[in-house]
């Protein structure tokens, strides 16, 4: 063979080999990303061939399936009270994907999850059509329309588990959407897409898990904490070192109150009835950056919570100035908490002192019934003692029974509640944030702690507080959640 014959059989050669890597390439390490990619048009056909399962909420399916006339898609999604169950399921839709619960556990829903492989194989052979399993959630529905409802047009969130276990009872968010109006890919399902993305009021946006805000006076529980663990004060009875005026550190500016309250040397008990600034802004001080930090991450700051849809990072800033710690302190500055986050609070504090993991999905389920999965409730962390939390619970209670949080009342249960109003826009110029956290409790433990922020709503800007907005909407959410453990 010549020399030129000979370079092109081995550059023949060469691509030949080429292919045949290529091609194994293909087929056995990128099978599996090609095969669930969003590009992949049969992976969406394969969804919706037959029915989905369903998402489960006390024993009943909040979500269905309908047959359609589509040539590629035989079945889409339908959604019973989707706006008010959106922030929960999330959507999925044949044209736009899945979301939240609806993506997390598409496996199960559709059927093709490997721990559903003996169920396929049982149907193969009996003949009997592919069904996707369901998810069980640990939400309370009448929790969940006591919340929604409640929110009606303002805009915010509320956010409810059970203290004594983590699991979420309630996750409502408005302005919401409707899942059932883009789940499928005709024409009206994209005009609905298109004007939903348009919507300056972002109604898709899951502000109970997604939205941080300044927690205003509510983070005072945590600063409260803090300095009971750290041994600043023991007795939530006696005065406090707490001068008026007292200004920043640092600064010629003074740390003013809301009001004329009694502020001066307030006890605890007092300053979380009144929301003492002076106070709680001093007690940052006093206990200083770190020992702040380290209880703000004990209640779950600074961290991703998995529930197991993702939840936003709360925040307590690491970087600051001795002011930027004392504003921090009264949950102000660059402060920021979800609604979850600061349900979280409450509930560990109600919980003795021990903060449960919070969780959405009790269980999941196959088509013939049987359990593929159950979910064990977990300790998250010990931010404050029994008896610290005793402590800071009596104060809560003060603040409900006679301080700012009265219209959280519930006749037959203790409640324990804080009110914040936080500041919003450059130099507070926009209508503040009303904030409201709380758990009520029995004789049998706290069943239910709840957060319930207003992000906006028509009140005048002067009759803005978290007693007024946020507060009544917490105490159905509440009532909701103890009528039902009464009638177990």
């Amino acid at each position: 063979m010549n020399k030129p014959l000979r370079r092109i059989a081995i550059f023949c050669g060469l691509l030949v080999l080429a292919l045949l890597v290529r091609d194994n390439w293909i087929q056995y390490v990128q099978a599996d990303g090609l095969k669930t990619h969003k590009q992949n048009r049969r992976v969406a056909i394969a969804q919706y061939s037959q029915p989905r399962g369903n998402i489960i909420v006390d024993g009943r399916p909040i979500t269905g399936s309908k047959e359609t006339d589509g040539v590629d898609f035989k079945y889409k999604r339908t959604y019973k009270n989707g706006p008010m169950w959106a922030p929960v399921t999330g959507y999925a839709s044949q044209a736009y994907g899945a979301t939240q619960l609806e993506s997390l556990e598409d496996g199960i829903l559709t059927g093709n999850d490997d721990r559903m492989f003996f169920n396929r194989t049982v149907d193969m052979f009996t003949g009997k059509k592919p069904k996707g399993g369901d998810v069980i959630t640990t939400l309370n529905a009448k929790a969940q329309e006591a919340a929604y409802k409640g929110l009606g047009k303002n805009k915010g969130a509320v956010a409810a588990l059970d203290p004594r276990t983590g699991k979420i009872l309630a996750l409502a968010s408005t302005p919401s959407y409707d899942p059932s109006k883009f789940a499928g890919s005709s024409t009206s399902d994209s005009d609905a897409w298109t004007a939903m993305g348009k919507d300056k009021e972002q109604p898709t946006l899951n502000r109970a898990l997604r939205q941080t805000y300044p927690p205003g006076s509510t983070f005072k529980v945590v600063t409260a904490a803090a300095a009971l663990e750290n041994g600043k004060y023991t007795d939530i009875d006696a005065p406090t070192n707490s001068p008026l005026p007292w200004r920043l550190p640092l600064s010629s500016q003074p740390l003013r109150n809301e009001g004329n309250i009694p502020c001066k040397n307030a006890t605890l008990r007092q300053a979380l009835r009144y929301s003492c600034n002076t106070v709680f802004g001093k007690l940052g001080d006093d206990l200083g950056k770190e020992k702040m930090l380290e209880e703000a991450k004990k209640f779950g700051f600074n961290d991703e919570i998995f529930m197991p849809v993702r939840a936003a990072e709360s925040v307590y800033p690491e970087k600051m100035d001795a002011p930027g710690n004392a504003l921090s302190s009264i949950g102000q500055f660059d402060t920021r908490a979800t609604p979850l986050q600061m349900a979280m609070v409450a509930a560990g504090i109600a919980n003795d002192g021990k903060l449960m993991k919070p969780y959405m999905i009790d269980s999941l389920r196959a088509p013939n019934l049987n359990t593929i999965d159950q979910t064990s409730p977990e300790e998250m962390s010990q931010p404050l003692s029994s008896e610290n939390a005793g402590k800071l619970q009596d104060m809560m209670e003060t603040v409900v029974k006679e301080g700012t949080g009265t219209n959280a009342q519930i006749p037959g249960a203790t409640v324990g509640g804080k009110t914040g109003t936080a500041q919003h826009g450059v130099d507070n110029s926009e209508n503040p944030y009303a904030w409201f956290i709380s758990y009520a409790k029995t004789d049998e433990g706290s069943p239910v702690a709840v957060a319930v922020v207003v992000e906006s709503s028509d009140t005048l800007r002067d009759d803005i507080a978290g007693g007024k907005l946020a507060a009544p909407i917490a105490k159905d959410v509440m009532k909701a959640v103890l009528a039902g453990e009464r009638d177990k």
